[in-house]
């Protein structure tokens, strides 16, 4: 089998070649001694040069161009739509080890999203993989292949963790932390949180008398050093991370299993540093009672919010002087923690020729319900009469900071039943409060590929929306999914849909037009190619 992505190119190069078996791209394609070709074929009034990526049945990737015509792509309007478009890489793009990951078919795969349109790709670097080896090589590999396409770079700097790829905090933080387990964030059941340090300890030699801020700055210095050669022509943006998932908010998530549930989450202020702070600020406002503990009343991590009486809508204890008090409180460590790391990231970055960005997540769930716990729990203050975005929005703008918004694909129909969730209505209010204080909206999708056009029209609808003009969009993430043939057609149509948002729906290619595939099959000579 041979399958073909066909897409734009502005010049041509000679043929590449190299193994593509169990490079982590494969899907789950079959096909016998014939070829199967999946390919953006342009409507005849666009003329464009074009490049065949091939996987043959022996295993290659062959890149070579196959036919030219005598016209560019016409040029992405500057009036409508993101100004820049990215494609996140696999996490795992450099390993645990310093190594990078299926380094030929990142290769192939950035080829391809050149000769597509896209502005550039994120390269996701972790704190540990990085700081650990203190060797920089594997990532500046990839950042040269990306170069090398063409394309530009979105670095984000993780600070956190990931179970699934393994990606772990540096091991002197590991060892701190096992000499000192309350550095790390605690729930009520005094389960500890290894997805990053507790915000209490920001300032505080708790890392070989260091403080995490000034390892966090470190990194950062040494990041700069490194990429010194990349800046001005190739990095356009860096994401810092702040929190879970590179998120600004708590890990109230439960501990394990998918991020994807409809509970209230729990509240993670149970570490000696998180109950010390309580304390010290209950005792500062003539209450030293109220900063015994966290909520006693509030339920539990996948619970609905009746199952306690500090989320009831009415009548809930988050309406008290006691509930206005720990809600400020425990929002007031959230935005301290991130004004703090993007005062570091400034001082680091604020002389370079790059954007600074960072993430806030969209906690859709119980949003149509007065009390909003999931979001209280993650460290948002919003609740109904209280807009939690503000005080957000304006610590970014002080910063010059740009901010991502994840879940641009997601509608409300589409959620499950009985959790009141309204991600459209959140997504409206946060791009409000940004556009209020003059901070620059990026976007990104669930960090789910969705196989469909559903989700494509959703993010190009909230894209083009009135209140965004994103001056980003980032798809999330390139993998075996991603490169797919139920994927990538309909990832092609939507990449030129963006490129030429003013475009009637009559002109958009048909199926025939935007699709060319053949599979010839011979039995028993079949061939899967998956991920590794």
């Amino acid at each position: 089998m041979e399958v073909g992505l066909m897409a734009k190119q502005a010049a041509v190069t000679k043929p590449h070649a190299f193994p593509a078996r169990s490079l982590g791209f494969g899907s789950s394609v079959r096909g016998g001694s014939g070829t199967s070709r999946i390919g953006y074929e342009a409507p005849a009034s666009v003329a464009w040069r074009k490049r065949s990526i091939r996987v043959a049945r022996d295993g290659t990737i062959r890149s070579e161009v196959v036919v030219e015509e005598k016209a560019s792509p016409p040029p992405r309007k500057d009036k409508a739509g993101p100004g820049r478009l990215y494609v996140g890489l696999p996490l795992d793009v450099v390993a645990d080890g310093n190594v990078v990951n299926h380094g030929k078919a990142i290769a192939a795969g950035l080829r391809a999203l050149a000769l597509l349109g896209v502005d550039g790709v994120e390269l996701p670097i972790s704190w540990g993989v990085a700081m650990d080896s203190g060797d920089w090589s594997s990532y500046l590999a990839v950042a040269s292949m990306a170069r090398d396409a063409g394309l530009h770079l979105r670095i984000s700097l993780h600070l956190h963790c990931h179970r699934r790829p393994r990606l772990p905090l540096p091991k002197s933080v590991d060892c701190a932390a096992a000499a000192d387990p309350d550095i790390l964030f605690t729930d009520r059941a005094g389960r500890r949180r290894a997805d990053c340090l507790s915000f209490a300890v920001d300032d505080l030699p708790v890392l070989d008398g260091r403080t995490p801020m000034e390892a966090y700055e470190e990194f950062f210095r040494s990041f700069r050093l490194a990429f010194a050669d990349f800046f001005g022509s190739v990095i356009t943006d860096i994401t810092i991370g702040l929190g879970p998932n590179g998120e600004l908010r708590y890990p109230s998530f439960p501990p394990t299993g998918s991020n994807r549930f409809t509970g209230v989450g729990e509240f993670q202020c149970y570490d000696k540093y998180m109950l010390a702070d309580l304390k010290r600020h209950a005792e500062e406002t003539g209450n030293p009672l109220w900063g015994l503990s966290g909520p006693h009343d509030a339920p539990g991590y996948n619970q609905l919010p009746d199952s306690g009486n500090f989320f009831k809508d009415h009548g809930g204890s988050w309406e008290t002087p006691y509930g206005q008090f720990f809600l400020s409180w425990y929002s007031g460590k959230l935005l301290s923690h991130g004004d703090g790391l993007l005062s570091v990231a400034s001082e680091v970055f604020g002389d370079l020729p790059v954007a600074l960005s960072a993430k806030v997540p969209l906690l859709h769930c119980w949003h149509d319900t007065r009390s909003r716990p999931s979001q209280l729990t993650a460290g948002f203050y919003n609740t109904d009469g209280r807009d939690g975005y503000e005080a957000v929005a304006k610590i970014f703008a002080k910063h010059s900071c740009s901010m991502i918004i994840p879940g641009m694909d997601l509608t409300d129909g589409e959620q499950p039943q009985g959790v009141r969730s309204g991600p459209q209505s959140l997504l409206s209010q946060i791009m409000g409060a940004c556009k209020r204080h003059g901070v620059k909206l990026a976007g990104e999708n669930s960090s789910l590929v969705r196989v469909g056009t559903a989700g494509f029209t959703n993010i190009k609808e909230n894209a083009l929306a009135e209140n965004s003009r994103l001056d980003s969009f980032t798809y999330q993430r390139m993998g075996a999914e991603f490169f797919s043939p139920d994927h990538w057609p309909l990832f092609t149509e939507f990449i030129r849909s963006m490129a030429q948002p003013e475009m009637e729906q009559d002109d958009i290619p048909s199926n025939a037009e935007r699709l060319s595939l053949s599979i010839n099959s011979v039995p028993g000579n079949d061939r899967e190619l998956q991920s590794a």
